[in-house]
C-alpha cells in the first residue's frame, strides 16, 4: 500500500542529554498515531534505547549518551517518519468485562440524563464502540482512549470524588477511561471492571499499551465481581 504522509509539520529535537523527541503539530489523528506506534515498534525491535515512550502526537526515545548519539537517533526518526508503513503496526485487541450501573456505576443515571439516552442505551453505545489506546499517563497504567461515541460525551463532575475505586470505568468530556488504581477523580463513573489494569508483579505491569484496541463487554448482573489478574 502506498505510504501517504500525514499533512502536518513535524519537529525532531533533543531534550536534555538523553532524550530524542518526535513531535507532530497536527490535531489528534489516528493515522498520525498509528505512524508513531509503528515507529516505536521498529525502534523497540532495534534495542538501541533505554525506553521508548509513545505519547499523544509525540514519541520520546530515552537513550544512553555514552552508547548512542542523539543526532543519529534524530536522523533515524526522520527516516522512519518518511518511510514507515502504518500497516507495519499490528495492534492487540483487549476485551474488558464491565459491570455497568448500580454500586459500580453511580454516575450512569447522570450520564443518561445529560445525553438524553436511557441507561441501557448508554451501556449499549459504550460497549459497542471500538476504542484505541492513544497513550498512557495521569497514573501508571491509565490509558487515554479515543473512540467514545459523540452521543456519550459528558462533562466531568463538578465536584471530584476523593476516592474512585480501582477498575472504575468513567467518561470525562469526549474520552472514556479506566482508573487503574484507587485515587481521587472527577470522571463520571458508569461501571467497574475486576481486571487489574496495573500490576507490578506482571512482566508488563500495564495491561494496556499504546495502540491497543479496547472493547468493553457488559457483565451480567448475576455474575460475581472478583479480583482478576488479566
Amino acid at each position: 500500500m502506498k505510504n501517504i504522509l500525514p499533512q502536518t509539520s513535524v519537529d525532531f529535537y533533543l531534550s536534555g542529554e538523553n532524550a530524542a523527541v518526535l513531535y507532530s503539530r497536527s490535531p489528534v489523528d489516528l493515522d498520525c498515531q498509528r505512524r508513531i506506534w509503528a515507529i516505536a515498534q521498529v525502534i523497540i525491535s532495534e534495542a538501541v534505547c533505554i525506553d521508548v515512550v509513545p505519547g499523544m502526537n509525540n514519541l520520546t526515545l530515552i537513550f544512553d549518551p555514552e552508547l548512542q548519539q542523539g543526532q543519529a537517533l534524530l536522523a533515524r526518526l526522520k527516516t522512519l517518519w518518511e518511510l514507515v508503513e502504518i500497516e507495519q503496526f499490528t495492534p492487540r485487541e483487549v476485551q474488558i468485562p464491565v459491570h455497568y450501573g448500580g454500586e459500580y456505576g453511580p454516575d450512569l443515571a447522570a450520564v443518561a440524563v445529560h445525553t438524553g439516552l436511557s441507561e441501557q442505551a448508554v451501556i449499549a453505545a459504550h460497549s459497542q464502540a471500538e476504542y484505541r489506546v492513544y497513550f498512557l499517563g495521569f497514573q501508571p497504567g491509565f490509558a487515554y482512549l479515543g473512540g467514545l461515541p459523540a452521543t456519550l460525551a459528558t462533562p466531568r463532575r463538578a465536584e471530584p470524588r476523593l476516592e474512585v475505586a480501582a477498575g472504575s470505568v468513567g467518561i470525562g468530556g469526549q474520552q472514556t477511561g479506566i482508573y487503574p488504581v484507587t485515587s481521587p477523580g472527577g470522571w463520571q463513573i458508569i461501571g467497574r471492571t475486576d481486571v487489574r489494569l496495573f500490576d507490578l508483579h506482571r512482566r508488563a505491569p500495564s495491561l494496556l499499551q499504546s495502540g491497543d484496541i479496547v472493547r468493553f463487554v457488559p457483565v451480567d448482573a448475576s455474575e460475581q465481581m472478583g479480583d482478576k489478574h488479566a
